[in-house]
């Protein structure tokens, strides 16, 4: 009991440090991670290191160096003015473009991190140019892929089955889709509402794109719009319309390299991470004057950030810390008591590290409880695959450190707070919420 409650102190500690001082949480994670993995649990140094999620660090610098090419060659200027024409415009329906989208591709069988390292990049450039929150568009993404990732053929539903079915349970395939679909849906649409979505209904004539002489590649018009303050509407003004420029080469092959990654990453299951920086470095190796603005655009401090904080935990769950948490829990008397505090130990380890380690370790925790029928069996399944997943907005998941990284500079501490603060407050939540939905009242 004393190692878990120096691990989860230790978490309180590194973020106190990192908040007061401001030094890098991921650092200092690293080094917390290398100090009580080796001098307290015993460890070897290459087992702390090996906790560190390369996949994680080779898909941020891959997918981001990639698109960084992408928008300094014009490309993705490009892509986004021929694909505007799905919405006429409108900014209000983007980001539900971009949440069915990610919910067609993870329910056909992508992973997650497969899906937001593809739709993340292309989002919050749409984002940008029609004056998006950025949080608003990624978290439509990691929403619709929430949404999607339980279908009967999605992958975190094949875990949660098969973790079911070696312990003797099954369970309903649509009433688990249909449930978290459901779910998502509902959070996405407060997440609208709650970001912006009313000034994007208001605005007048539906689009409101904004560009900047730094976004419009040479050749193109320049429209500049401005919203005048305390309304939706928008305010156009037209400078200077030079021809709008043809797509070149480059723009064919960076399009054809993206296809490429897409259809390689979902349909032969190839790492997307090192499609992407090998597509990055044939684009380098073919037009070097874009390289610079390209290694630019790669997130270095949102790599070690994650990466530092996913280590550390890591340890923790090597050493057999989150284990005993969780065995502690269903020692407790009341079993809806022993089910919400399983819905929080799942929300809170998931915001910080893999929620399929979770859904491994407290599926089979809780199938005793199942077997007996002293829970629902549905309503369980349905609250936890829903208390694990819904934190995946946590800037430090994959996806949620894909939407930090390609957020614009000067907005990337802010989208970084506001996933801080939505990720944490799904924490708090959502495992409240689905245990009263789903669980009081049916056992």
């Amino acid at each position: 009991m004393t190692a878990t409650i120096i691990g989860v102190v230790g978490l309180v500690v590194i973020f106190a440090l990192s908040m007061w001082r401001g030094v890098s949480m991921g650092a200092i994670a690293l080094f917390a991670a290398f100090a009580l993995g080796t001098f307290y649990f015993g460890m070897k140094t290459d087992d702390v290191s090996a906790q560190f999620p390369t996949n994680l660090l080779v898909t941020l610098v891959g997918v981001t160096f990639f698109f960084g090419l992408a928008r300094a060659n014009g490309t993705v200027a490009r892509v986004v003015d021929a694909a505007v024409g799905l919405t006429r415009g409108r900014a209000w329906a983007l980001p539900w473009v971009f949440f069915i989208l990610a919910a067609i591709i993870t329910g056909s069988g992508a992973l997650s991190a497969a899906t937001n390292a593809i739709l993340v990049p292309v989002g919050l450039a749409f984002a940008s140019r029609y004056r998006i929150s950025p949080l608003l568009m990624g978290l439509s993404i990691l929403n619709g892929t929430n949404a999607g990732g339980f279908s009967p053929i999605a992958v975190y539903f094949s875990i949660v089955n098969g973790v079911l079915v070696k312990s003797g349970v099954t369970v309903d395939p649509m009433a688990i889709f249909i449930g978290t679909f459901v779910f998502n849906l509902v959070l996405n649409l407060v997440a609208f509402f709650l970001l912006g979505g009313r000034g994007l209904l208001a605005r007048r004539g539906g689009g409101g794109a904004q560009t900047t002489g730094a976004e419009v590649p040479a050749g193109r018009a320049h429209t500049v719009t401005t919203a005048p303050a305390g309304t939706g509407g928008t305010a156009t003004t037209e400078a200077s319309t030079p021809a709008k420029e043809s797509w070149n080469w480059q723009n064919h092959l960076t399009l054809v390299l993206f296809l490429a990654i897409l259809a390689l990453g979902l349909f032969a299951k190839l790492d997307v991470g090192y499609l992407a920086l090998g597509s990055a470095v044939l684009l380098g190796l073919i037009a070097p004057q874009y390289v610079k603005d390209g290694m630019d655009a790669i997130g270095w401090g949102v790599v070690l950030l994650i990466g530092g904080i996913v280590t550390y935990v890591g340890v923790l769950q090597k050493a057999g810390v989150v284990d005993t948490l969780a065995n502690g829990i269903t020692g407790i008397g009341s079993v809806l008591v022993a089910s919400l505090l399983i819905m929080y130990v799942a929300g809170i380890v998931s915001a910080f590290a893999s929620t399929n380690a979770m859904f491994g370790v407290l599926v089979p925790i809780a199938a005793p409880l199942l077997l007996g029928g002293q829970l629902p069996l549905v309503g369980f399944v349905l609250a936890l695959s829903i208390a694990a997943s819904a934190v995946d907005s946590s800037p430090f998941s994959t996806g949620g450190a894909l939407v930090v990284a390609n957020t614009e500079e000067d907005k990337r501490d802010k989208t970084f707070k506001g996933l801080m603060t939505w990720g944490m407050s799904m924490t708090a939540i959502v495992p409240l919420i689905v245990w009263l939905l789903f669980l009081v009242g049916r056992v």
